[in-house]
């Protein structure tokens, strides 16, 4: 995360929570992160030097005026006016570091070979939640090439029982041998 965006994405938080609107608006920038994940020419269009500012700030003006809280639109109008839109995501990791500190959430990033059923789901997070005392966000990822078992990134930490590490483990044993 880049300095920029740790200042930002702090600012923007402290303001949101002292304001009661944390959640709605860290909503409103995960949704907006996801739109410019989709059109990426949005992105590269409020970045485009060759307009002028006040083109580049009446394009965001219009696409999100009563779309978003004006905190929202504010926030991204200043960082068209510094040239920092690539900074949007780091903004919104710190942003989303400050909501999670404040609300003991955690983020647990799971991979398995096969979507989880919704049974799997609820147990994996109520084990998870046990252990760290939080709540927890699972962000599922589905990879065959784990053929099975889960890999968990949770906490700066890797939690790897999938049957390739297993395998992989075994290989490793046997060519000791």
């Amino acid at each position: 995360m880049t300095e920029f965006g740790r200042e930002y994405g702090d600012g923007l938080y402290a303001l949101c929570a002292e304001e009661k609107i944390a959640q709605d608006v860290l909503i409103q920038l995960q949704t907006l992160k996801d739109a410019f994940r989709q059109n990426p020419d949005f992105i590269r269009l409020l970045s485009n030097m060759s307009l002028s500012k006040q083109e580049r700030l009446s394009i965001v003006d219009h696409a999100l005026r009563g779309q978003v809280h004006p905190y929202v639109l504010n926030f991204l109008k200043l960082l068209v006016e510094r040239g920092a839109m690539h900074a949007f995501a780091d903004c919104l990791a710190a942003y989303q570091e400050g909501y999670n500190a404040d609300h003991q959430v955690i983020e647990a990033e799971v991979t398995t070979a096969q979507a989880l059923s919704d049974d799997q789901r609820a147990k994996l997070m109520k084990k998870l939640s046990g252990m760290t005392g939080k709540d927890v966000v699972l962000k599922e990822k589905v990879d065959s090439s784990v053929l099975g078992g889960v890999l968990l990134q949770m906490d700066g930490k890797r939690y790897d029982n999938t049957v390739r590490s297993r395998l992989k483990n075994i290989q490793q044993t046997m060519a000791g041998e």
